[in-house]
């Protein structure tokens, strides 16, 4: 009954007119209030720095680029085997006391990896302490989906305005992936990648905090126990939808991590590697400038329909990255590339929040996180031997098929009759849900 009350009140909506853009997302901010967004910015920053800066910090240690892609590997991989932990503590204990914690100890775990590669201690070594600063990150990117999606649905949104959520959060992860690795290619231009990481430390221990002391991290809990129903017994399984989608998101980040590794080699090739991180900033304002204009997508153009569209785009426009030889090129295919980035992690988000029971919502999203940046830590380790071995457009090479595959899975994917028993009753909202 309440599904169908609510479609009720979608075409009456429809009816009425749409929203402007503008006006959607003034909608999404007064529900979470201004401060909300800017710490949780900030709070995610310090991820984008170390993931991107790990590569240049121990390759300026030891090097080694292959080396350096391994501790890199190796910080994500602590991330993604711990993130999906902390998204369930989360559910179970607030966010409040899990992101706080988390935020202390990792901003003590950035430091002392920074300083075991600054000393240069054996490989080995450098592996633990990167795992240790991943598997301590507090994951404050999927978290902000989670709080501010159960804030906007309790106070009656509708799902173009969540969609306008999922755009603003990934605008955001977007944004960081800009800054990040620019103020690391900035720092080792003007002397060192640590004394990115030293920000980085500081960062999370003070806007992570910041973030688990806002109001919205205690009385997002109330909103989902009193708009949603509780499971009768032990915890809701998820569908199969989500794990569908989880497999799409691994290959993207198969696709990015690629694309990292063959933008560090060839810009090492020639000769400037300070211009890395600036290649990744035009990548990412693409990228955010997209991901802002997804939420004015009309809704009758479906989730499964966009998301095949973003990932056979990927699938395209990442091509012509393998035969890229020049800075100009480099600079000009990226950013044109750059427009697929946001609507495949978007569309991604948004299906997980379509199918994902309430009470499990922040593990899912940080598991479709982790799912992304596994695929980027397994491929950070291959192909930038890959590069080494063969030159940049063999790591390109290999996220251009990543990103094919991706785009069949999506060709593949449908949703799934039996898992309407287990998703939260969005999933028959409208036509973003078909």
């Amino acid at each position: 009954m309440a599904a169908k009350a609510q479609v009720v009140r979608d075409e009456q909506r429809e009816d009425r007119g749409a929203p402007g853009l503008l006006e959607t997302y003034r909608e999404v901010i007064g529900h979470t209030g201004a401060l909300l967004p800017l710490i949780s910015f900030l709070g995610r920053l310090p991820v984008a720095m170390i993931q991107f800066g790990s590569v240049l910090l121990v390759t300026e240690t030891s090097g080694s680029l292959a080396t350096g892609g391994v501790v890199a590997c190796a910080l994500a991989l602590g991330q993604v085997t711990m993130g999906p932990l902390v998204g369930r503590l989360a559910d179970r204990r607030g966010q409040r006391p899990v992101v706080l914690g988390f935020s202390l100890l990792n901003a003590v775990a950035i430091a002392v990896y920074t300083l075991g590669a600054l000393i240069e201690l054996p490989t080995p070594a450098l592996i633990v302490l990167a795992v240790l600063a991943g598997a301590s990150i507090p994951g404050i990117g999927p978290l902000a989906r989670a709080r501010a999606v159960p804030l906007v649905r309790g106070a009656g949104g509708d799902d173009r305005t969540v969609n306008t959520v999922l755009s603003l959060e990934s605008t955001m992860d977007e944004l960081s992936f800009v800054l990040g690795p620019a103020l690391v290619g900035l720092a080792a231009v003007a002397g060192h990648p640590a004394y990115a990481f030293g920000a980085a430390a500081l960062l999370v221990a003070v806007c992570g905090s910041g973030f688990a002391l806002h109001p919205t991290g205690r009385t997002v809990r109330a909103t989902q126990a009193a708009g949603e129903p509780r499971p009768r017994a032990g915890r809701q399984r998820l569908p199969r939808a989500v794990v569908v989608v989880r497999v799409g998101l691994v290959f993207v980040g198969v696709l990015l991590g690629a694309c990292g590794a063959g933008i560090t080699a060839l810009t090492e090739e020639l000769g400037q590697p300070g211009q890395a991180g600036l290649v990744y900033a035009a990548m990412g304002v693409m990228s955010a400038v997209v991901g802002l204009s997804m939420a004015a997508l009309p809704e009758r153009f479906g989730l499964y329909a966009r998301w095949r569209v973003a990932t056979a785009a990927a699938a395209v426009l990442s091509l012509p990255l393998v035969w890229t030889d020049s800075m100009t090129g480099l600079y000009l295919v990226v950013t044109v590339f750059g427009a697929v980035y946001a609507p495949n992690l978007i569309t991604g988000f948004a299906l997980t929040e379509r199918s994902c029971p309430p009470q499990r919502l922040a593990e899912g999203m940080t598991f479709a996180a982790s799912a992304f940046v596994g695929g980027q830590a397994v491929t950070l380790a291959v192909a930038g031997r890959l590069a080494e071995s063969y030159g940049p457009g063999a790591a390109f090479a290999l996220g251009s098929a990543a990103a094919a595959v991706a785009f069949l899975v999506a060709l593949v994917a449908r949703p799934q009759a039996d898992d309407s028993a287990n998703a939260t009753p969005v999933v028959t909202r409208g036509a973003a849900g078909r």
